[in-house]
């Protein structure tokens, strides 16, 4: 079977997306914060996925970082509550549409109709886990720094975070992974079939684009219908785990005193080192 030859891309202000045949790429692009997310590259990401899944020709997308890491988490300078002061400037129904934009940019990427791998490297944080979640496959260099600090920052764990763990890798690494903060390696993620390949970094991007190229080159009708069929019993298996108020409860949290105090002292330390987490 051949592989269309046709390229595009478009640009983004904090990432850009570009096709090549049947391959897609979505790259983050703030090197300079360890792609740490913002409002904007929320913005972005939504915005990347729809336009690559707007491609029929594309089989595959992969997920990836420019610089020493896939993604940082969240932009601590973005958020108003690590800086110690409450988020009140907008209203309510706004902050709520905000809390909710996580939610279904993770609901967006599981919903693709290519087949989606994540390639990380350097550090997958908080959300930067969640984004490998969201894809259907997972490979990791070796020495990849992961963990997530929400608790740490006084704020739940949040964009459908906790169904999609306890679904992965069961209730119990879910709750020592979100309560205590650890940091955990590819190794171990791989013992838990969370990942699917730990690998060297010089040889991370090769890995990933066989392993692109080899499901591109598969009749696609089966592998869409069998990505499809393994989402909905995953979604069964997960029956009765919603994430429907997620940013609801973010919110809530994050304008108590103890959260603020946490926060702020979070970011304290972490700000001066990468400008993201």
């Amino acid at each position: 079977m051949s592989i269309s030859s046709e390229s595009d891309r478009r640009d983004f202000t904090t990432l850009y997306a570009e096709v090549a045949g049947s391959i897609g790429h979505l790259v983050l692009n703030r090197p300079e914060c360890l792609n740490a997310i913002n409002d904007a590259m929320l913005a972005d990401l939504l915005e990347a996925v729809r336009w690559l899944d707007s491609h029929r020709e594309i089989r595959v997308v992969i997920f990836k970082g420019i610089g020493r890491g896939f993604c940082a988490g969240a932009d601590l300078n973005s958020l108003p509550f690590a800086q110690g002061r409450p988020e009140t400037g907008n209203s309510w129904l706004s902050r709520r549409q905000v809390g909710q934009t996580g939610t279904r940019l993770c609901e967006a990427i599981e919903q693709m109709r290519p087949v989606t791998i994540s390639q990380v490297h350097g550090c997958a944080v908080g959300g930067g886990v969640l984004l490998m979640t969201a894809c259907d496959l997972r490979i990791v260099a070796q020495g990849t720094v992961m963990f997530i600090p929400e608790v740490d920052l006084g704020s739940p764990f949040s964009w459908g975070a906790v169904p999609r763990m306890v679904r992965e890798i069961g209730p119990a690494i879910t709750k020592e992974l979100v309560i205590t903060c650890r940091r955990f390696t590819p190794e171990e993620a791989m013992d838990w079939r969370w990942i699917n390949r730990v690998t060297t970094l010089d040889k991370l991007e090769i890995e990933v684009e066989q392993l692109a190229h080899e499901i591109a080159l598969k009749p696609s009708v089966p592998v869409v219908i069998t990505k499809d069929h393994v989402n909905a019993v995953a979604r069964v298996m997960g029956a009765g785990l919603t994430s429907y108020s997620d940013g609801d409860l973010a919110m809530a949290v994050n304008v108590e005193k103890e959260s603020l105090e946490a926060a702020r002292k979070y970011a304290q330390s972490k700000l001066t080192k990468s400008g993201g987490r």
